[in-house]
């Protein structure tokens, strides 16, 4: 049965060209995963608040590899995409953003992200939520961007307001963690907003 709509992204969007690298304008830079970062987001998840918010842990360098690996394979099957946040002059992980859940033909993904322990507090996850936002929805052509966080994390929800995500409700009892079933908040920016 043929759909009454064409794709709002064709297949080969992302993956008919290299992963960019997007600058902030303002000190960093969002760039494509290398295998050297492995050691540092290793680190960057012993810090026991990346616990208490994501759902995986990092309890190896092999493991931590096999991430960034996958995170470099990832542009090519335009299914999430994945950029390390790092200082414009030397380099410094800072942390991460990414879209996940890209579905082309919707024009939509799930924005993504963390900052390491030593960023936090440096306005990084929101200066790196900009550029990317700006990136899919401006010079890409993405329609919707979600953002999900806990309800709990206050922290992100500022994010999500300062990066002009509106929020659109809760998704209840919607991500198991560590600790139990968190309530997620659902942000969402349209292109145009």
């Amino acid at each position: 049965m043929p759909f009454l709509t064409d794709p709002v992204l064709p297949a080969g969007t992302l993956a008919e060209s290299p992963q960019p690298v997007i600058p902030t304008g303002d000190g960093l830079v969002l760039r494509p995963w290398r295998d050297t970062d492995a050691p540092a987001v290793h680190a960057a998840f012993q810090d026991p608040l990346m616990h208490r918010w994501h759902v995986r842990a990092a309890d190896s360098m092999a493991e931590v590899t096999g991430w960034v690996e996958e995170w470099v394979t990832a542009w090519a099957e335009e299914k999430a995409v994945q950029w390390a946040v790092v200082d414009a002059d030397t380099d410094e992980l800072r942390g991460r953003v990414a879209l996940r859940g890209i579905e082309l033909v919707d024009g939509m993904a799930e924005v993504a992200y963390w900052t390491t322990a030593a960023a936090r507090g440096q306005g990084v996850a929101a200066r790196a939520t900009t550029a990317l936002s700006r990136w899919a929805l401006d010079d890409i052509g993405f329609h919707r961007l979600e953002l999900l966080h806990a309800t709990s994390n206050e922290a992100s929800c500022r994010v999500a307001a300062k990066t002009g995500f509106t929020l659109e409700g809760t998704k209840r009892s919607s991500v198991l963690h560590q600790d139990g079933w968190h309530d997620m908040h659902l942000h969402a920016r349209v292109r145009g907003d």
